[in-house]
Formats: C-alpha cells, sequence, structure tokens
C-alpha cells in the first residue's frame, strides 16, 4: 500500500501571529484547538489535506519521551528551542495496525502506538469529538524531523467544507520539498514509510510520487535553483529539514512563492493546478 500526504506540522511560538499572517495571504483556518499535552493549533484543511499550525500553549503539560513512547508535545517544544517551521511530516493510514506491520517488516524503527480524541471546536460555535491513531517513526539520519502516519477516526466531523474554501483558491496538495546534503541517503526510510518503491532519484535530489502529492528531496543547490536566493538563504539550518510546501491554487496563473522568512520558517508555492 502506497500512503499519501496527510498534513504538514508547522510550528510557531506566536499562533496569533501565524493566524494574522495565514488569513492575510488567503487561508481560511479553523478556530483553536488545545491538545491535553500542552499544545495548541489552528488547521488549514485543503482537499484531504491539510496543514496544522501548532504552538506551545501550556509548558507544564508536556511529558518527556520515555523509553519507546515518542512525545508529540516535547519534540515540537525541543523543535521550537532552535526556531520555526515544518516541524513533521504526516501521511495517512487506513489501518494504524497495518503500518505498523509494514514499517516493522522494512526494519525502520518505529515508536509505541499512540491514539487520542479531542473536541474539535468549529466555525458556527459548536464542537464535534474528532480522534485519530498515530504510528510514529523515526529517521536516524534525520532526527530533527518528526514522521508518522494519521488515522482519522471520524472523518465526518473532521472535514467541513466551510474550512476548505479559501479566498486564494487553495485546493489540494502537490508537492512536500525537503532538504538533505545527500538526498540518495534517505530512500530507504522514505521507501518504507510512503510504501513507495519506485522512485526517481538525479544528482540533484530524489522525488517520490504518493496518490496525494509528492515528496522532493532536494540538495541545498537544487533547491535554490528552484526557489532561488531569498528562499534558499531563509532555509539554512540544520539538515535535512522541511523547507516548502506546494500547493495547487484554483485562479492562480502564475507561480507565487512566499519565503520563509516571511511565513514562520517555511516557504510556500501557491501554484496553477495543472
Amino acid at each position: 500500500m502506497v500512503r499519501g500526504l496527510d498534513h504538514l506540522v508547522v510550528a510557531v511560538k506566536d499562533l496569533d501571529a501565524a493566524f494574522q499572517a495565514y488569513t492575510g495571504l488567503g487561508f481560511t483556518m479553523t478556530p483553536v484547538n488545545r491538545h491535553s499535552w500542552g499544545t495548541a493549533n489552528r488547521l488549514i484543511q485543503l482537499d484531504g489535506f491539510f496543514i496544522e499550525v501548532l504552538a506551545v500553549a501550556d509548558p507544564a503539560l508536556i511529558q518527556e519521551a520515555e523509553g519507546e513512547a515518542f512525545s508529540f508535545g516535547a519534540f515540537n517544544r525541543d523543535f521550537l528551542a532552535k526556531g520555526e517551521g515544518a516541524s513533521m511530516l504526516v501521511l495517512e493510514s487506513r489501518d494504524p495496525g497495518v503500518d505498523r506491520a509494514d514499517f516493522v517488516k522494512a526494519g525502520l524503527q518505529v515508536f509505541e502506538p499512540f491514539s487520542f480524541e479531542r473536541t474539535a471546536n468549529l466555525a458556527d460555535g459548536s464542537t464535534a469529538r474528532v480522534g485519530f491513531d498515530l504510528t510514529f517513526l523515526r529517521d536516524p539520519l534525520g532526527p530533527g524531523i518528526g514522521y508518522f502516519t494519521c488515522h482519522n477516526r471520524f472523518p465526518e466531523n473532521f472535514w467541513k467544507p466551510s474550512f476548505q474554501s479559501h479566498e486564494n483558491g487553495a485546493q489540494s496538495v502537490k508537492a512536500v520539498y525537503l532538504l538533505a546534503e545527500d538526498p540518495s541517503d534517505h530512500h530507504e526510510f522514505l521507501g518504507g514509510m510512503t510504501g513507495q518503491r519506485e522512485m526517481r532519484a538525479t544528482s540533484l535530489g530524489l522525488e517520490l510520487n504518493t496518490p496525494r502529492g509528492k515528496i522532493s528531496v532536494l540538495t541545498p543547490r537544487a533547491y535554490r535553483d528552484l526557489l532561488g536566493d531569498e528562499a534558499a538563504n531563509a532555509a539554512k539550518g540544520d539538515l535535512p529539514r522541511i523547507a516548502a510546501l506546494e500547493i495547487a491554487c484554483a485562479g492562480l496563473e502564475e507561480t507565487k512563492i512566499i519565503p520563509a522568512g516571511e511565513l514562520f520558517g517555511l516557504s510556500l508555492i501557491l501554484s496553477p493546478p495543472v
């Protein structure tokens, strides 16, 4: 089974400031939702994919990772200590048990299963119950990026047309771009996690097509050629890292790039649907 892109976690220090920035770009965001482990988020829903803009709301509630247990709160807190940006890449899950078995078979490092439910705040002031089963993984060659699959227990309560309508025409995810000194180092991990063993490798990078969006791992030089000097300079830091997200926008005739320096450490590529 090949897994498509599910969502991207973007860690920010000020959730209100992020709300102003993203809505200023024409995105619709959900009301604030809170996790019991101390983080809070606002979501940008697209067609089957979403951006989770996340901040630490109550550091006292964050639990440290122990043994084989992964701490979502602690990982993002530690990520923010170094800077803002996309902290985690998430793939879809139809069955967390199958995911786990596939990952173990592929020789990947898998953490303990983790499931939770929370209250989702809706646009009209009402609430709904949502729940997720998460399977966390670790790439030994990229410990600064969090990876997991996400099984949505109540999709009918989660996905809302009012949240998927954006002034800028944003519709769907096209690609996630990672930066690495040697992209080929990550082909075994990404191939095992996505289930996509067919990939294109060149001297500039690695490309995996999934049922929902593409994962592209580029060298810093290739990334500079793609997005230009301003975006590349803003993406400097520890490698590998998640550098950019490309979104298809209806009605857009020319590609627009919002560099990471203007948007909390993640560059956005807004491009025509085709």
